[in-house]
């Protein structure tokens, strides 16, 4: 059996909100999940250190966002794994396509994936994707801007 998610995580990984901000936010993505089932499953997590929030099966290609090259997926895990060891106190990598330097955070993921010391998540969400509205929400509730992820492991 797979587990479906439904994500949010600051888009400055290293950003945590208050307990009463994520609870304000808890509330309002609460209000836009379709049935009890999927509310029973929303959970705010917070982490010492950086996590990575992969797309799971979901993640078709990584590629730079200065040039546009894909990057392989080993490529990609070893520049994790070197960082991993540090709790991924720093994400910045220097890229092997233009030898541009920028953060595994802005890499361009195709489907979202990201870094995040905070995330909220929802266990069979039972919906897709949130609205630019219902993004535009959330941010609000929780003083900082999101990116969204849709997990299936």
């Amino acid at each position: 059996m797979s587990d479906n998610y439904l994500t949010v995580i600051p888009t400055d990984p290293y950003w945590r909100p208050s307990k009463y901000a994520a609870d304000r936010s808890a509330a309002v993505l609460s209000a836009m999940l379709p049935d009890d089932d999927a509310r029973h499953g929303l959970e705010a997590k917070w982490h010492d250190n950086v996590e990575v929030v992969d797309c799971g099966a979901n993640l078709e290609k990584i590629s730079c966002p200065r040039c546009g090259a894909e990057f392989t997926s080993g490529w990609w895990g070893e520049a994790v794994s070197e960082r991993y060891d540090e709790g991924l106190s720093t994400l910045m990598v220097t890229v092997p396509c233009c030898d541009a330097e920028t953060s595994l955070n802005e890499l361009v993921y195709d489907w979202p994936m990201g870094f995040a010391r905070f995330r909220i998540e929802v266990l069979y969400p039972n919906r897709a994707w949130l609205t630019d509205e219902e993004l535009a929400s959330l941010t609000n509730a929780l003083g900082h801007p999101l990116r969204q992820i849709l997990i299936h492991i």
